[in-house]
């Protein structure tokens, strides 16, 4: 898809994808076990100018945010295919209420919280009933990671015929091939487009 050339942002979202302490404080639970990559990091400061503009024309800001639901003697619920792969998660990471699962200080606050219990944010939460609630028809989306959280919560709000942004540098993955095999795989199911281009965007909608 090519870029777009209007919108109308009060009928537009900017959703985040798990842009958390606990994947990018220090402090966190994934900076605690040495895990992240410098393109994660400058993120928010990246999305910050893009939920600035989006708001200052009437638009909402969503943050969806993973969570790890708290089991019997507090142990998360975690899905076999992530405790294989991150070993290191553990009791209170990503809890609802928690530090490690709050919105970073860059972002917040958002305008509605959706917590994820999986790559999409449609995937059994309350996004598209806020969405519809609020007549919002396009989604301007950016966070983590680009082949996983991001990806899929595009190609679901494509399955609802939700117009997308995806923001190519408000986007990132642990690896910057993967982040660019990504993208282009998209190509046919959103329009692709910088902050910077989507900022020039929504400043000039009328």
């Amino acid at each position: 898809m090519g870029a777009l050339s209007t919108i109308d942002p009060k009928r537009t979202a900017l959703l985040t994808i798990d842009l958390q302490n606990d994947f990018l404080h220090p402090e966190g639970a994934y900076g605690r076990a040495g895990q992240g990559a410098d393109a994660i990091a400058v993120l928010p400061e990246r999305v910050a100018p893009v939920r600035d503009a989006l708001r200052a024309k009437g638009g909402t800001y969503v943050s969806a945010q993973f969570t790890l639901v708290p089991g019997p003697g507090g142990v998360p619920l975690i899905a076999p295919h992530l405790k294989a792969l991150r070993p290191f998660l553990t009791t209170g990471d990503f809890a609802p209420g928690s530090f490690g699962h709050r919105l970073v200080d860059a972002l917040a606050p958002a305008d509605y919280v959706v917590e994820k219990v999986a790559y999409s944010a449609f995937y059994q939460t309350r996004l598209e009933y806020i969405l519809r609630a609020l007549n919002i028809d396009t989604l301007i989306v950016g966070g983590i990671v680009t082949n996983g959280g991001v990806a899929s919560t595009l190609r679901d709000a494509h399955l609802r015929n939700i117009e997308t942004i995806m923001l190519s540098d408000g986007c990132a993955a642990f690896r910057q091939d993967v982040h660019e095999a990504t993208i282009l795989s998209l190509g046919t199911v959103t329009h692709v487009m910088s902050c910077a281009e989507t900022i020039a965007l929504l400043e000039g909608a009328v």
